[in-house]
């Protein structure tokens, strides 16, 4: 019976091991608020579990800084089209993201961007 119980306790321990990895964005991010940024690319990294867009700008008023904007994973980007080529350093963008919960915390969890030339973003609605 003891060995049962140790069984199923382990097998259960390793079932949640890999839910420990994620992250809820809410826990991070003030997600019912929006800031919108104005700014050039520093760095694009196309990676899993999510990619990062670094923007240098500002949010309305505020000193220019570099924003480091969490986004979604690969797959997700590969499926709107976005490449690891799609944006480059010097790019002008305005971004569309929710603070960190943490205010001096730049980064943000990004929701829509736009570029000068027209490209647009916004989640599963994306447009070229």
């Amino acid at each position: 019976m003891f060995k049962c119980i140790s069984l199923v306790i382990a097998v259960i321990a390793l079932a949640a091991a890999p839910l420990a990895g994620h992250h809820s964005f809410a826990a991070v991010y003030l997600e019912d608020d929006l800031i919108e940024i104005d700014g050039t690319v520093v760095e694009f990294q196309y990676k899993n579990p999510h990619a990062w867009l670094f923007v240098e700008g500002q949010e309305g008023l505020q000193k220019p800084q570099v924003y480091a904007a969490e986004w979604v994973g690969t797959s997700r980007l590969e499926r709107d089209g976005i490449t690891p080529k799609t944006f480059k350093e010097g790019d002008r963008l305005r971004i569309w993201a929710s603070p960190n919960r943490n205010p001096t915390d730049n980064r943000v969890h990004l929701k829509r961007i736009e570029r000068p030339d027209g490209w647009k973003w916004a989640g599963r609605q994306q447009a070229r």
